[in-house]
């Protein structure tokens, strides 16, 4: 995951901070030190650095802030306030125009992922009510169309080709008095990558804005390509104005920093981040979560919003019965863990809730999910509703079917045990408080899902 280096640095930093009882000024510049380098090294860009680090001393070496009785937490939150402002403060989202359709045109450099985002982004915004059109205009990259036509057909979003004519503002055109007559009330044009360099490339660009005039222009950014991502953001505001920003590859195993430093350059906010490879991978982009995020404090708001998205209210509400009833068997549980799969992977959903993420010696196994479900896939109906019939011979059944041992159907028989234990506590006594207070760690850790790393 992007700024998982940067978080990493930042986390350690916060911990120290919040467990003195008092800061002296050298303290604080020591603290402001390894903040500078943590934000170096994760490729943010020296001028936005040295800025950032100023304005945070400058109130943090408040006397409010210095004979506070917490001053460590009064830092912390100073940070996470300026942090959330570097990333542009508060989120921004796509201009609908009162009279549709509203067009929306995607920029940015070859690679940069622009046509898989194109459908990404019709996605989420079909999510909102709309009903998008996307519209073939990268003429010069071979497959690009076939490409566009595949993503469209596996979300069920139309899709607007003339391979007749390689004039990306005849096209542009066509499309738009289709979309018309179709009722489509969102157009966005998928265009060629190109180098900021290739002033014959911009030059179309600036030709189909003049002419389209689309409500919305979108750099999309690869979040990986470091310091360029900066270059490349201000080269294509200055020769196009764009409106926003979009990054991708943010599951990458990349510092991330440059693309924390494109609001800033730009004075363009960052609108969506693509998280992943599948075609819901995409979501709004807010400042606050994010800085949250990078200091390890959670985003709860994020994992609610994908739930509601995700999960099936009639299903909830089954689910919600058999749990009071304390029936919860493997059948629920396989359900919850394929509504779990919706929403993303595991160990990313673990990072957006707080506290989890310092605990650096749990990690999550996002293959031993795929294993569980083979185990239960294996099972009859009847082994599903009672596991207590499951004596050796079935075990050893179960493990040939689902290319597993005996030992790992044991150990998730345990899981599976412990979660049953949990869901009881659920439903019993103080309900939520109570099993929050009892959850202990180590059992936890224990279980096939996570791994300890000590």
């Amino acid at each position: 995951m992007a700024f998982e280096g940067l978080s990493s640095r930042l986390q350690d930093i916060t911990r120290k901070l919040k467990g003195k009882a008092r800061i002296t000024e050298s303290d604080l510049k020591e603290v402001l030190r390894e903040v500078k380098l943590a934000l170096l090294e994760a490729d943010v860009n020296y001028k936005i650095v040295k800025d950032f680090i100023k304005v945070i001393e400058e109130k943090a070496l408040g006397q409010d802030v210095l004979k506070s009785l917490t001053p460590g937490q009064q830092v912390v939150k100073i940070v996470k306030d300026e942090l959330t402002l570097l990333l542009g403060g508060e989120e921004a989202r796509i201009n609908f125009t009162p009279n549709p359709p509203t067009v929306i045109m995607l920029v940015g450099l070859q690679g940069s992922g622009k046509t898989t985002t194109s459908g990404k982004l019709a996605n989420i915004i079909r999510k909102q009510g709309k009903k998008p059109l996307l519209v073939a205009c990268d003429v010069y990259r071979p497959a690009a169309i076939k490409q566009l036509q595949v993503v469209g057909k596996q979300l069920d979003i139309p899709v607007f080709v003339n391979e007749n004519t390689k004039d990306v503002k005849v096209i542009a055109k066509q499309a738009m008095s289709y979309a018309i007559s179709k009722m489509n009330d969102v157009i966005i044009i998928d265009t060629a990558g190109r180098l900021q360099i290739d002033e014959a490339l911009m030059q179309e660009l600036k030709d189909l804005k003049k002419d389209v005039k689309p409500h919305e222009i979108l750099l999309v950014v690869d979040s990986m390509t470091g310091q360029d991502a900066v270059n490349v953001a201000t080269t294509f505001n200055e020769e196009l104005g764009i409106d926003g920003i979009i990054l991708t590859k943010l599951d990458g195993d990349t510092r991330g920093g440059a693309a924390l430093s494109t609001k800033k350059v730009t004075g363009r906010p960052i609108k969506f981040i693509a998280t992943g490879e599948k075609l819901s991978d995409i979501e709004v982009f807010h400042p606050e979560r994010m800085a949250s995020r990078i200091l390890g404090m959670g985003d709860v708001l994020s994992i609610i919003e994908k739930a509601e998205e995700t999960f099936d209210l009639e299903e909830a509400e089954k689910l919600e019965k058999k749990i009071k009833k304390q029936s919860f068997d493997l059948d629920d549980y396989l359900t919850q863990l394929r509504q779990m799969k919706k929403m993303g992977s595991f160990s990313s959903l673990l990072k957006m809730i707080p506290g989890f993420s310092a605990m650096k010696d749990v990690k999550v196994d996002d293959k031993e999910f795929i294993r569980i479900e083979a185990i239960i896939c294996s099972m009859t109906k009847e082994e599903r509703r009672n596991p207590k019939v499951l004596n050796g011979s079935r075990r050893l059944r179960i493990a040939k079917g689902s290319g597993t041992t005996v030992e790992q159907i044991n150990k998730f028989m345990k899981s599976f045990e412990m979660t049953q234990k949990l869901m009881k506590q659920m439903t019993s006594g103080k309900g939520m408080n109570k099993l929050m207070k009892g959850l202990d760690m180590n059992k936890i850790q224990d279980m096939p899902e996570f791994k300890n790393l000590k």
